[in-house]
């Protein structure tokens, strides 16, 4: 992603009162974000409301700003670091068909996972495995075995990265399966420059390697 392109996205991100339905909406209408700020105010009232139209003429006030450590964080690790959008080959196709998908997504990984055999190639062999954050030492047993021969037959595993039973599943998966494959994908609620909970941060630096966070 050009530097460019990343601060149209970010923009239409920022937008004050514009969340992911609306953009969704103006994609569908005038194409990529760089296309909707050339529109005419009366253009862009045909799509959404005269107050988000109004603020989508007005870059965020901290849209540098983001754009800057944005853009600094995907130059730190240019080739696992990824910021998916919409348009992007590699956004999870499957995501797509759910009713509300995130306009951007941020993602570390291997390498290989951006490629034609990357997310989307897994995404009709892979099994969501999550449960208790506080199991019992044979429930978190069972969920490291039962991820870690899912994976050693070609499955990824899919979880959260939280205590208990989705980082068993998480290094199950990592333990049973192929160095070359896309073993486990981690789907966090919190931004990716830190690691929660502190105590998978190993764990979660194995799965930036083998998988994708």
């Amino acid at each position: 992603m050009e530097r460019e392109e990343l601060s149209s996205w970010l923009r239409l991100r920022l937008t004050p009162g514009v969340g992911d339905g609306s953009a969704r909406k103006l994609l569908a209408a005038f194409g990529l974000p760089a296309s909707i700020f050339l529109q005419t105010e009366a253009a862009l009232n045909s799509v959404v409301s005269a107050a988000q139209a109004k603020a989508l003429l007005a870059a965020p006030q901290d849209l540098a700003e983001q754009e800057l450590k944005t853009w600094e964080w995907l130059q730190a690790e240019p080739h696992s670091r990824r910021i998916l959008t919409l348009a992007d080959p590699a956004y999870p196709q499957t995501l797509l068909n759910i009713d509300d998908p995130p306009i951007l997504l941020y993602a570390i990984g291997t390498e290989h996972a951006w490629g034609p055999q990357g997310l989307n190639a897994v995404q009709d062999r892979s099994l969501a495995v999550v449960g208790s954050r506080n199991p019992t030492p044979q429930g978190l047993t069972n969920a490291h075995d039962f991820a870690a021969s899912l994976a050693q037959s070609g499955l990824t595993i899919v979880s959260g990265l939280a205590l208990g039973v989705d980082g068993a599943a998480h290094e199950g998966a990592l333990d049973g399966g192929a160095l070359d494959q896309i073993t486990t994908i981690a789907v966090v609620g919190t931004g990716l420059d830190r690691v929660y909970p502190r105590q998978h941060r190993v764990l979660a630096h194995r799965i930036a390697q083998r998988g994708v966070i």
